[in-house]
């Protein structure tokens, strides 16, 4: 009996570990326990939630310094979300780069 309580523990505890951050709900604490998030970027979103809750991904990478698509896609990875939802802009933002790179060579044959 004792280990069926001790594994159905080990599995709550492993669901917990893997459980989505919000950036609206969270604490430092919780930011801290993702991978790739530090004290320092911890407390900019604390610091920067205290001016309002963030309306979305954009809203919080304008508001908190350091991060960028690459670090969001990453935090969001890591699970971290805004209002529940996941970024989704780091897959536009690459399509966005290899047009670019594409179109960078017809314009200079052309000239």
């Amino acid at each position: 009996m004792f280990k069926k309580i001790l594994a159905v523990t080990a599995m709550l505890l492993a669901t917990a570990a893997y459980a989505a951050v919000d950036a609206n709900k969270g604490g430092a604490a919780d930011f801290d326990a993702l991978k790739g998030v530090g004290p320092a970027m911890s407390k900019r979103i604390v610091d920067a939630r205290q001016q309002g809750e963030f309306k979305d991904w954009s809203d919080l990478m304008q508001r908190v310094k350091g991060m960028k698509d690459k670090t969001a896609a990453k935090l969001s990875g890591e699970g971290l979300t805004v209002n529940g939802q996941a970024f989704k802009g780091a897959a536009t933002a690459g399509s966005a780069k290899s047009e670019t790179r594409a179109a960078k060579p017809a314009v200079a044959a052309a000239k």
